[in-house]
């Protein structure tokens, strides 16, 4: 009861409990949450989990996400003010982040109708502002062809700043809009700006460090791949894009140890999220990089089946048969990745798993086909690999 959590509170000295209970009935589990003010009993968030058996192993990461959020949103203060005063607000952007972490293109397109329902309740929610932002900048990352705008995520972003600017997420968000806008001073300027307010935020320290591999920085690019990766450890992206940033310098015997740093975080990844097409690519260069080439052939297949759609897939998948010395069939799926809209000069040009592509004029020629990184705001045409 509400007179438990205070009395338990006080006892704690603490200001909120999160309360949970586990129920089963047949082949099915329900698990409940709820996160208590010790002040007056009043519950700050609550959610259900009705699931089979079968998935309760993979649910507890679910929980700990949701409850995690729950808990940073609502317990987070400055100078006094929650974050947000509308709680179906608060839940609309729990919902959009637990889309928006899937990075699948009708996931992404969820996400971004859920953080605009949030901010549709509170105008002020700047975390649904830079959720906004974020979520239209990824999916023009890998979905080109969604053709979303990234005029309004930027308006998004810069909203978020000004609501709150003391706080790192708005100008994380806005640094990933101006690096797909190819305004890469820009960025690293917002993304600086994001780590002196948090100094652990993870898309500052991961996208900086993507602005700084295409700007040619690899030894700073690959520290900051470092910290991203130290700060969400389950995170195979920072950990795969750290080992390319280190092989970029030439110290290969160190990549190699990095790939196989990377190689783990991405099976580790997907013992839960199986059909995520981006980890599989991520994992079949690890293994090409690794000696295991027709191990890494057959990911690569997967991750076409799974998501033939996305840009970057496609263009990872070529990064894959050049790796592993099948120049046909990279320059054939680097062609394909131009075709559904991968335009990254930048880093086509200085990709280290293009080196065998180098000097063919066929590579020489799609290179040249493949545009600059400074898309028009409303056209957004150069996603990332």
């Amino acid at each position: 009861s509400g007179t438990d959590v205070r009395e338990i509170g006080r006892r704690l000295n603490v200001g909120a409990i999160l309360e949970g209970s586990v129920r089963r009935t047949g082949d099915r589990i329900v698990v409940g949450t709820q996160l208590v003010s010790v002040a007056d009993g009043y519950q700050f968030w609550s959610r259900r989990f009705d699931r089979d058996m079968e998935d309760v192993f993979a649910i507890q990461r679910e929980i700990a996400t949701d409850v995690a959020g729950a808990m940073e949103l609502i317990l987070t203060r400055d100078a006094g003010r929650p974050l947000t005063h509308d709680i179906r607000a608060y839940e609309f952007y729990l919902r959009g982040l637990h889309h928006f972490r899937k990075a699948r293109k009708r996931h992404l397109l969820f996400a971004r109708d859920l953080f605009t329902h949030a901010v549709e309740l509170d105008p002020d929610f700047a975390l649904a502002w830079a959720g906004i932002a974020e979520s239209i900048s990824v999916l023009s990352m890998y979905y080109p062809s969604a053709r979303v705008g990234l005029a309004e995520a930027r308006n998004a972003g810069e909203r978020a700043i000004a609501l709150e600017p003391d706080r790192a997420e708005g100008y994380a968000a806005l640094g990933i809009v101006l690096f797909l806008l190819g305004d890469l001073d820009g960025a690293t300027e917002s993304f600086d700006a994001a780590l002196e307010r948090d100094p652990d935020h993870f898309e500052a320290h991961y996208f900086l460090g993507r602005a700084l591999f295409q700007a040619g920085d690899f030894a700073e690019a690959a520290h900051r791949f470092g910290r991203a990766a130290s700060v969400r450890e389950e995170d195979y992206q920072a950990a795969f894009f750290g080992a390319q940033a280190i092989e970029a310098q030439g110290l290969h015997e160190e990549a190699l140890a990095r790939y196989r740093e990377a190689l783990e975080a991405a099976e580790r990844y997907m013992e839960l999220h199986a059909d995520d097409p981006r980890a599989a690519t991520m994992r079949a260069v690890c293994l090409c990089r690794l000696g295991r080439t027709e191990e890494g052939l057959a990911w690569g297949r997967q991750a076409l089946e799974l998501d033939p759609e996305d840009a970057g897939v496609r263009y990872n998948v070529a990064c894959l048969h050049a790796v592993g010395g099948q120049i046909d069939e990279a320059l054939d799926c680097l062609d394909e990745a131009l075709r559904v809209g991968f335009g990254n000069r930048e880093w086509l040009a200085r990709d280290p798993d293009l080196e065998s592509l180098r000097g063919h004029p066929r590579f020489e020629r799609l290179l040249g086909q493949s545009g600059t990184t400074t898309p028009e705001a409303e056209d957004p045409e150069a996603p990332a690999p």
